[in-house]
C-alpha cells in the first residue's frame, strides 16, 4: 500500500545510504593512540578476556551491542520480501536502538527460511553480543528459532513481534481496566491472529493470571482437540486457553465478550460484531496500516476505548515503548535471558508512566516520545533480573540504570 511518505523515505535512504555507521569511541591521533587502541596494545585485553572470559565486558562492545537478525520472511506488512529488502526494516530498528536507549545495533539478515541456518548463524556469531533481537521471521518458525537459541546461549534472545507487542498490549489492558474500575482477571477475550504476535499476547495475559482467553484463526475459535489447522504451539495454547471448548468463527465466539484483540487483518472486526460484545467494550485493533476497524466506526459500534498500531489515533500501540528499555536494563545487569517476570514487570512499568488521574479513554498508553518511558522500563526490567537471579552484574541499582538510560539517551 502506497505511503505519502515513499517518495522522501526513498530519497532519504538513497542520499545516506542507508540510516547507521560506525563511529569510533577513541580517537587516534598519535602513535601512542595507535599503539593502546590497536597493536601492540590491544594484546592486553585480548588475553584478559582469554584469562578470564566474563571480562569481555569489561573491555569490549559487547556489553551494549546487540544483533537485529531477520530472514525478511514477515516483514511489517509486507510479507515475506527477503532478507535482503528487509534490510532498510533492520536498520531502522537499530537506529530505535540507539536512539531511545543507547543500545548499539547491528542488522544481522539470514538468507534462508531454514530455521536450523538461522539458529545456526546466531550460535557462531554470538560471541560478539549482548543480546539477540528476533524480527520479522514468520511463525511458526520464530517460535523454533527462538525457543532453540534460548536453549543454547546465554545471552538474552527476544523475538520483539511477540513479546514487545505482548507487553505493550497488556500495558494498554491494565490501564484501561484502571480507567473503567474492573478487575482485568475476569475480562473475557477473544484475541483473532494465532500468529507470532497473538500466542505472545496469550501467553503473557496467562503470565498476569488471565483465564477467559481464546484465539481465533483463519479456522475459527482453536480449541483443544480441533483437528483442521493446528501446529504443536496452537496444540499447546489449547491446552491452556478457551478451557469452555467453545467453537465456531470469529462473530459466533465473540459474543459477551468483553475484549477484542486484533492482530490479524484489516475488516476483520465489523461494528455488528461489537454489537455482539458485553457492554462498553475494548477493542484493540492492531493489523496495520488499515486496522481490522477504524476507531470512529468502532466507537459508533459502542466500543468505549481503542486501540491501534498508529500514531495518527489515539491509543498507539507500539513496540517502542518496549523493546529500547528493555534491552537497556537486560545488558546493564549483562542478564542471561529475558523472563516472563522481566516481561511482566516491563508491562507495569509502561502502564505506570501514565497517573491515575490523567488516564482517559484516549490516554491508556503512554507515547514512545515520553524521555522517561526507556529509563523506566530499564529500571524494572533490571531489577525483575536481579530478583530473579538472571543478573551477571549485581552491584547496579535500578535507580543507576535509569539514570544511566536518561544519560546515554540525552547523548543521542
Amino acid at each position: 500500500m502506497a505511503s505519502k511518505f515513499d517518495a522522501e523515505a526513498l530519497a532519504l535512504h538513497k542520499k545516506h545510504p542507508g540510516k547507521i555507521s560506525i563511529q569510533p569511541t577513541v580517537s587516534i591521533r598519535t602513535n601512542d593512540d595507535l599503539s593502546r587502541a590497536y597493536t601492540p596494545g590491544v594484546a592486553a585485553p585480548c588475553l584478559a578476556i582469554k584469562k578470564t572470559p566474563e571480562a569481555i565486558y569489561d573491555y569490549t562492545t559487547k556489553g551494549n551491542m546487540v544483533a537485529v537478525v531477520t530472514n525478511g520472511t514477515a516483514v511489517l506488512g509486507l510479507g515475506n520480501i527477503g532478507a535482503g529488502a528487509g534490510l532498510p526494516v533492520m536498520e531502522g530498528k537499530a537506529i530505535l536502538f540507539k536512539g531511545f536507549a543507547g543500545v548499539d545495533a547491528v542488522p544481522v539478515c539470514v538468507n534462508s527460511e531454514k530455521v536450523e541456518d538461522i539458529v545456526k548463524v546466531c550460535q557462531l556469531i554470538a560471541t560478539t553480543y549482548g543480546g539477540i533481537n528476533l524480527e520479522d521471521i514468520k511463525a511458526p518458525q520464530c517460535f523454533d528459532v527462538e525457543n532453540e537459541l534460548k536453549k543454547t546461549l546465554d545471552i538474552p534472545v527476544f523475538h520483539d513481534d511477540q513479546h514487545g507487542t505482548a507487553i505493550v498490549v497488556v500495558s494498554a489492558l491494565l490501564n484501561a481496566y484502571k480507567l473503567l474500575g474492573r478487575d482485568i482477571q475476569t475480562a473475557k477475550i477473544v484475541i483473532n491472529g494465532a500468529g507470532a504476535a497473538g500466542q505472545a499476547i496469550a501467553r503473557l495475559l496467562f503470565s498476569f493470571g488471565f483465564r477467559t482467553a481464546l484465539l481465533c484463526d483463519r479456522s475459527g475459535a482453536i480449541y483443544e482437540g480441533r483437528p483442521e489447522n493446528m501446529n504443536p504451539y496452537k496444540e499447546a495454547l489449547a491446552k491452556v486457553s478457551n478451557r469452555q471448548l467453545e467453537k465456531g468463527t470469529l462473530s459466533e465466539v465473540l459474543k459477551g465478550k468483553d475484549i477484542f484483540i486484533g492482530v490479524s487483518a484489516p475488516g476483520t472486526l465489523t461494528p455488528e460484531m461489537i454489537h455482539s460484545m458485553n457492554d462498553d467494550p475494548l477493542v484493540v485493533a492492531l493489523a496495520n496500516p488499515v486496522p481490522e476497524i477504524l476507531p470512529a466506526e468502532a466507537h459508533a459500534a459502542g466500543a468505549r476505548i481503542v486501540c491501534t498500531g498508529r500514531s495518527d489515533f489515539p491509543n498507539q500501540v507500539n513496540n517502542l515503548l518496549a523493546f529500547p528499555g528493555i534491552f537497556r536494563g537486560t545488558l546493564d545487569v549483562r542478564a542471561r535471558e529475558i523472563n516472563e517476570e522481566m516481561k511482566i514487570a516491563a508491562a507495569k512499568a509502561i502502564a505506570s508512566l501514565i497517573p491515575e488521574g490523567e488516564l482517559s479513554e484516549e490516554n491508556i498508553i503512554p507515547s514512545p516520545l515520553n524521555p522517561e518511558v526507556a529509563p523506566t522500563v530499564a529500571a524494572a526490567v533490571a531489577k525483575a533480573a536481579l530478583d530473579t537471579g538472571v543478573a551477571r552484574r549485581t552491584d547496579l541499582t535500578p535507580e543507576q540504570v535509569a539514570e544511566h538510560t536518561r544519560k546515554l539517551v540525552a547523548q543521542e
